[in-house]
């Protein structure tokens, strides 16, 4: 991939989603914006090589994605025989359009990509393709990349999203944000689906860079929305507390080079305690609401374990232990049972945190999940049963798809031929 190819895939991850928000509000069809943005990814594939990368290439690419709206609106309008609705239509579009091409999609009431959510999100879909939806239009993802924040096969997360936009376009969903009962009955999967984006910016799941700052980004800025959209909803702040906290530590996350710093080695005094404070405020926004905590509010309890912290030996890993228990309890699922055996392992002993995670080796939907061998290597290697450390470690490397963690893997295998420290 040359450079101008990698600049275009740069901008497209993280204007796409804007781009598709607001050809969605123009043509008031979601499947049929995607199919014009990703023409006008196209367009520039073949004419950025030839001209050279435009001075500002996000407004280039709304800029033909709009021209290409607006073409099928005027050739819609002409084929009904409407030619004085056109000529009001088309001027009222081209004055939204033509401007100010670097001003913020906040123009009008309420927000594009919030509107894009809520659609994608729509009751007449299943979960499953509401998720997977949002998670392609605004978090820019491509299906492999679903499929493994889902962790379910490719094929079955491009059948949901074809589906997902066969029938919003026949129910004729309207593009706004729901109100009273409606917003409230849609808001779980918004909120699964917000953090989805968030977790594939804080840990992306393939390619060269360990975290994706533009989706965290835009997740946050979402979630920051649905909580002055919905202030009475405990796991709306709950959520935004987890993000926030989470976001002070990617200063810390990465060395010089870029590659990967796990959190009990990050340099603490690079966490951002702007975002710290934002996310404990948050926490107690949630927790004043009077209700139980959902599991939203739960992990950013245990994240605020870590920020709170100083020092990484002055960590509360029975709080957090307890906080997953509970959790655990709430919201099952493998996933969580894999990170209460971290904490195990650090409240208490690897060996008990070996013993929960060697439960977990039959589960179908960790078969592929690296982070189950990654973790049984770590237990192992404390443990100092290095060669099963290394096979482990091994594993978890050939299982990862992001070039990053792979080095480290391999680097922490490489670590088992000498004894722990």
């Amino acid at each position: 991939m040359n450079a101008i190819h990698r600049s275009l895939d740069a901008v497209w991850r993280i204007e796409s989603a804007k781009i598709i928000a607001v050809l969605t509000r123009m043509l008031r069809d979601v499947g049929l914006a995607e199919e014009m943005a990703q023409e006008a990814l196209v367009s520039a594939l073949e004419t950025w090589p030839e001209q050279g990368e435009p001075d500002k290439p996000a407004a280039w690419l709304m800029t033909a994605a709009k021209n290409r709206a607006l073409d099928y609106l005027r050739h819609k309008k002409l084929e009904q025989d409407k030619e004085a609705e056109l000529t009001y239509e088309i001027e009222g579009l081209l004055q939204d359009a033509a401007p100010d091409l670097e001003r913020t999609l906040d123009d009008n009431i309420g927000d594009d990509l919030l509107r894009l959510v809520f659609i994608s999100c729509h009751p007449v879909l299943p979960t499953e393709g509401r998720v997977a939806l949002t998670l392609r239009l605004l978090g820019g993802l491509t299906t492999d990349e679903i499929a493994r924040a889902f962790l379910v096969p490719e094929p079955t997360v491009a059948q949901r999203i074809v589906r997902a936009k066969r029938t919003l376009s026949a129910a004729q969903v309207p593009f706004e944000v729901p109100r009273g009962a409606e917003l409230v009955e849609r808001l779980s999967s918004v909120l699964q689906v917000v953090y989805l984006i968030y977790n594939e910016g804080y840990s992306a799941s393939a390619g060269a860079d360990w975290m994706r700052p533009a989706l965290c980004e835009e997740a946050l800025r979402l979630g920051r929305i649905l909580a002055e959209l919905v202030p009475q909803e405990p796991e709306v702040h709950g959520l935004v507390a987890l993000m926030e906290i989470q976001s002070s530590r990617q200063r810390a996350r990465t060395d010089a080079q870029g590659a990967p710093v796990l959190l009990l080695e990050q340099d603490r005094a690079k966490w951002d305690q702007l975002l710290i404070r934002r996310g404990l405020a948050a926490l107690e926004r949630a927790e004043k609401l009077g209700r139980s905590l959902g599991p939203y509010a739960l992990q950013a309890a245990i994240t605020a374990c870590h920020a709170r912290a100083r020092k990484a030996d002055e960590t509360d890993w029975n709080r957090i232990a307890a906080l997953y228990e509970e959790l655990a309890q709430l919201a099952p699922s493998p996933v969580i049972e894999l990170n209460r055996a971290v904490a195990l392992s650090m409240a208490f002993d690897p060996a008990t945190g070996l013993e929960l995670a060697d439960t977990l080796l039959d589960e179908p939907a960790l078969r592929n999940y690296h982070l189950l061998p990654s973790v049984r290597g770590h237990l192992l290697f404390q443990l100092g049963r290095l060669g099963e450390a290394r096979t482990e470690f091994e594993r978890a490397a050939g299982l990862t798809q992001n070039e990053r963690e792979r080095a480290l893997l391999l680097s922490r295998a490489a670590a088992c031929a000498s004894p722990p420290g």
